[in-house]
Protein backbone atom coordinates (compact mmCIF):
# COMPACT_ATOMS: atom_id res chain seq x y z
CA UNK A 1 0.00 0.00 0.00
CA UNK A 2 1.11 3.15 -0.72
CA UNK A 3 2.60 5.84 2.34
CA UNK A 4 1.66 8.84 0.74
CA UNK A 5 -1.70 9.85 1.82
CA UNK A 6 -3.72 7.68 -0.86
CA UNK A 7 -4.05 5.45 2.33
CA UNK A 8 -7.03 7.85 4.15
CA UNK A 9 -8.15 9.92 0.65
CA UNK A 10 -11.73 10.32 0.24
CA UNK A 11 -12.80 8.61 -3.12
CA UNK A 12 -15.73 10.92 -4.73
CA UNK A 13 -16.72 8.15 -7.34
CA UNK A 14 -18.86 9.02 -10.46
CA UNK A 15 -22.11 6.43 -11.10
CA UNK A 16 -22.80 6.34 -15.02
CA UNK A 17 -20.40 4.69 -17.28
CA UNK A 18 -18.24 4.66 -14.49
CA UNK A 19 -19.25 2.02 -11.75
CA UNK A 20 -21.82 0.67 -14.98
CA UNK A 21 -22.65 0.65 -17.79
CA UNK A 22 -24.63 3.44 -18.05
CA UNK A 23 -24.55 3.41 -22.63
CA UNK A 24 -26.13 0.07 -22.23
CA UNK A 25 -28.76 0.17 -19.22
CA UNK A 26 -29.79 4.45 -18.81
CA UNK A 27 -28.86 6.29 -21.35
CA UNK A 28 -31.23 5.57 -24.31
CA UNK A 29 -33.91 6.06 -22.05
CA UNK A 30 -33.05 9.06 -20.26
CA UNK A 31 -32.39 11.12 -23.42
CA UNK A 32 -35.12 9.58 -25.05
CA UNK A 33 -37.39 10.72 -21.70
CA UNK A 34 -35.63 14.35 -21.95
CA UNK A 35 -37.00 15.20 -25.70
CA UNK A 36 -40.70 13.42 -24.46
CA UNK A 37 -40.67 15.92 -21.75
CA UNK A 38 -39.78 19.17 -24.22
CA UNK A 39 -42.24 18.17 -26.05
CA UNK A 40 -45.06 17.76 -23.46
CA UNK A 41 -44.15 20.43 -21.55
CA UNK A 42 -42.76 23.23 -23.95
CA UNK A 43 -45.23 22.20 -26.78
CA UNK A 44 -42.73 22.20 -29.69
CA UNK A 45 -42.23 19.30 -32.10
CA UNK A 46 -39.85 16.41 -31.73
CA UNK A 47 -37.44 17.44 -34.13
CA UNK A 48 -36.90 20.76 -32.33
CA UNK A 49 -37.21 19.37 -28.96
CA UNK A 50 -34.24 16.85 -29.51
CA UNK A 51 -32.47 19.82 -30.98
CA UNK A 52 -33.00 21.60 -27.28
CA UNK A 53 -31.84 19.08 -25.42
CA UNK A 54 -28.29 18.87 -27.33
CA UNK A 55 -27.89 22.89 -27.60
CA UNK A 56 -28.44 22.67 -23.41
CA UNK A 57 -26.11 19.94 -22.72
CA UNK A 58 -23.18 21.25 -25.00
CA UNK A 59 -23.52 24.80 -23.80
CA UNK A 60 -24.41 24.32 -19.91
CA UNK A 61 -23.29 20.62 -19.57
CA UNK A 62 -26.94 19.82 -18.37
CA UNK A 63 -29.49 19.96 -20.67
CA UNK A 64 -31.77 20.39 -17.27
CA UNK A 65 -30.18 23.28 -16.37
CA UNK A 66 -30.67 25.05 -19.85
CA UNK A 67 -34.89 24.25 -19.20
CA UNK A 68 -34.47 25.86 -15.95
CA UNK A 69 -32.65 28.94 -16.97
CA UNK A 70 -34.72 29.57 -20.61
CA UNK A 71 -37.67 28.03 -19.43
CA UNK A 72 -38.95 28.15 -15.80
CA UNK A 73 -38.94 24.10 -15.57
CA UNK A 74 -38.96 22.68 -12.04
CA UNK A 75 -35.30 20.61 -11.34
CA UNK A 76 -37.65 17.65 -9.61
CA UNK A 77 -40.74 17.45 -12.08
CA UNK A 78 -37.89 16.84 -14.96
CA UNK A 79 -35.94 14.49 -12.73
CA UNK A 80 -38.72 11.96 -11.69
CA UNK A 81 -40.32 12.11 -15.53
CA UNK A 82 -36.61 11.55 -17.01
CA UNK A 83 -35.48 8.87 -15.17
CA UNK A 84 -38.48 6.52 -14.35
CA UNK A 85 -36.89 4.23 -16.50
CA UNK A 86 -38.70 0.61 -16.48
CA UNK A 87 -36.68 -2.29 -16.20
CA UNK A 88 -33.48 -0.64 -15.19
CA UNK A 89 -32.41 -3.03 -12.92
CA UNK A 90 -32.51 -5.84 -15.09
CA UNK A 91 -29.96 -3.62 -17.82
CA UNK A 92 -27.95 -2.53 -15.18
CA UNK A 93 -24.29 -4.31 -15.12
CA UNK A 94 -20.75 -3.72 -13.98
CA UNK A 95 -17.59 -5.71 -13.45
CA UNK A 96 -16.68 -7.95 -11.13
CA UNK A 97 -13.15 -6.48 -11.53
CA UNK A 98 -14.60 -2.98 -10.44
CA UNK A 99 -16.19 -4.60 -7.56
CA UNK A 100 -12.88 -6.20 -6.49
CA UNK A 101 -11.25 -3.29 -6.72
CA UNK A 102 -13.79 -0.92 -4.91
CA UNK A 103 -12.98 -3.49 -1.65
CA UNK A 104 -9.54 -2.96 -2.10
CA UNK A 105 -9.76 0.79 -1.95
CA UNK A 106 -9.17 2.37 1.50
CA UNK A 107 -10.50 5.70 2.98
CA UNK A 108 -14.09 7.21 2.39
CA UNK A 109 -16.24 6.33 -0.66
CA UNK A 110 -18.92 8.80 -1.51
CA UNK A 111 -20.73 8.91 -4.87
CA UNK A 112 -20.86 11.85 -6.52
CA UNK A 113 -23.02 12.42 -9.34
CA UNK A 114 -25.23 14.35 -11.80
CA UNK A 115 -27.79 12.11 -11.45
CA UNK A 116 -31.18 11.98 -9.25
CA UNK A 117 -30.36 10.28 -6.22
CA UNK A 118 -33.87 7.55 -6.39
CA UNK A 119 -31.91 6.79 -9.88
CA UNK A 120 -28.67 6.33 -8.38
CA UNK A 121 -30.23 4.23 -5.53
CA UNK A 122 -31.59 1.81 -7.71
CA UNK A 123 -28.61 1.59 -9.84
CA UNK A 124 -26.46 0.65 -6.89
CA UNK A 125 -28.88 -1.97 -5.13
CA UNK A 126 -28.82 -3.27 -8.97
CA UNK A 127 -25.26 -3.56 -8.51
CA UNK A 128 -25.37 -4.72 -5.07
CA UNK A 129 -22.95 -2.37 -3.51
CA UNK A 130 -25.09 0.42 -1.99
CA UNK A 131 -23.76 0.09 1.14
CA UNK A 132 -20.66 0.26 0.28
CA UNK A 133 -20.79 4.01 0.26
CA UNK A 134 -20.44 6.58 3.15
CA UNK A 135 -22.75 9.60 1.23
CA UNK A 136 -24.57 9.38 -1.69
CA UNK A 137 -24.12 13.12 -3.31
CA UNK A 138 -26.70 13.40 -6.09
CA UNK A 139 -27.90 16.45 -8.38
CA UNK A 140 -30.82 17.42 -5.86
CA UNK A 141 -27.65 18.04 -3.12
CA UNK A 142 -25.72 19.99 -5.68
CA UNK A 143 -27.22 23.86 -4.58
CA UNK A 144 -25.99 27.24 -4.47
CA UNK A 145 -27.80 30.22 -3.25
CA UNK A 146 -30.73 29.08 -4.58
CA UNK A 147 -30.00 27.54 -8.06
CA UNK A 148 -28.43 24.11 -8.57
CA UNK A 149 -24.86 23.87 -9.26
CA UNK A 150 -23.95 20.25 -10.93
CA UNK A 151 -20.45 19.01 -11.85
CA UNK A 152 -18.55 20.67 -13.49
CA UNK A 153 -19.03 23.66 -10.90
CA UNK A 154 -15.98 24.51 -9.21
CA UNK A 155 -17.86 26.69 -6.63
CA UNK A 156 -20.21 23.31 -5.92
CA UNK A 157 -17.02 21.23 -5.96
CA UNK A 158 -15.08 23.20 -3.16
CA UNK A 159 -18.02 23.93 -0.90
CA UNK A 160 -18.58 19.94 -0.94
CA UNK A 161 -15.08 19.89 0.32
CA UNK A 162 -15.18 21.87 2.91
CA UNK A 163 -18.21 20.55 4.25
CA UNK A 164 -16.59 16.92 4.24
CA UNK A 165 -13.57 18.00 6.19
CA UNK A 166 -11.18 17.30 3.59
CA UNK A 167 -8.08 18.72 1.99
CA UNK A 168 -8.42 18.80 -1.38
CA UNK A 169 -5.15 16.81 -2.24
CA UNK A 170 -6.59 14.19 0.06
CA UNK A 171 -9.82 13.98 -2.13
CA UNK A 172 -9.70 11.67 -5.55
CA UNK A 173 -12.27 12.39 -7.93
CA UNK A 174 -13.00 8.91 -10.45
CA UNK A 175 -14.75 10.25 -13.15
CA UNK A 176 -15.08 9.77 -16.95
CA UNK A 177 -16.03 13.14 -17.89
CA UNK A 178 -12.90 15.32 -19.22
CA UNK A 179 -14.52 18.43 -17.96
CA UNK A 180 -15.01 16.86 -14.24
CA UNK A 181 -11.96 15.43 -14.17
CA UNK A 182 -10.30 18.95 -15.12
CA UNK A 183 -12.81 21.01 -12.60
CA UNK A 184 -11.60 19.07 -9.87
CA UNK A 185 -7.86 19.33 -10.93
CA UNK A 186 -8.94 23.01 -10.80
CA UNK A 187 -9.46 22.90 -7.37
CA UNK A 188 -6.73 21.13 -6.33
CA UNK A 189 -7.59 17.22 -5.69
CA UNK A 190 -4.88 14.11 -6.27
CA UNK A 191 -6.29 12.19 -9.31
CA UNK A 192 -5.38 9.27 -10.87
CA UNK A 193 -3.67 9.33 -13.63
CA UNK A 194 -5.22 9.17 -17.04
CA UNK A 195 -4.61 6.97 -20.13
CA UNK A 196 -1.44 8.58 -21.76
CA UNK A 197 -0.70 12.06 -22.56
CA UNK A 198 -3.66 13.31 -24.61
CA UNK A 199 -6.70 13.88 -22.79
CA UNK A 200 -9.36 10.60 -23.48
CA UNK A 201 -12.16 11.87 -25.37
CA UNK A 202 -15.37 14.40 -23.64
CA UNK A 203 -16.86 11.17 -22.92
CA UNK A 204 -15.66 7.44 -22.51
CA UNK A 205 -17.13 3.99 -20.84
CA UNK A 206 -15.29 4.78 -17.69
CA UNK A 207 -13.22 1.50 -18.03
CA UNK A 208 -11.07 0.95 -16.03
CA UNK A 209 -11.08 3.81 -13.63
CA UNK A 210 -12.13 2.36 -10.14
CA UNK A 211 -9.23 -0.26 -11.30
CA UNK A 212 -6.86 2.48 -12.35
CA UNK A 213 -8.02 4.31 -9.05
CA UNK A 214 -7.72 0.89 -6.66
CA UNK A 215 -4.14 0.37 -8.77
CA UNK A 216 -3.01 3.81 -7.86
CA UNK A 217 -4.06 3.81 -4.02
CA UNK A 218 -1.57 0.93 -4.13
CA UNK A 219 1.43 2.78 -5.89
CA UNK A 220 1.28 0.30 -8.70
CA UNK A 221 0.28 0.54 -12.39
CA UNK A 222 -2.82 -0.65 -13.75
CA UNK A 223 -2.95 -2.11 -17.37
CA UNK A 224 -3.66 0.38 -19.74
CA UNK A 225 -2.08 3.17 -18.48
CA UNK A 226 0.74 5.28 -20.69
Amino acid sequence: MATDGRSSAVWLFDLDNTLHDATHAAMPGINAGMTDYIVEFLGVGRDEADHLRRVYWRRYGATLLGLVRHHGVRPSHFLHYTHRLPGLEARVRGHPHDVAALRRLPGRKIILTNAPRAYAERVLDALGIGGWFDALVSVEDMRMFGQLRPKPDTRMLRRLLAALRVRPAACVLVEDTLEHQKAARAVGTNNPPGRGAEPPPRKTTGKPGVRRAAAWAAGTRCEGWA
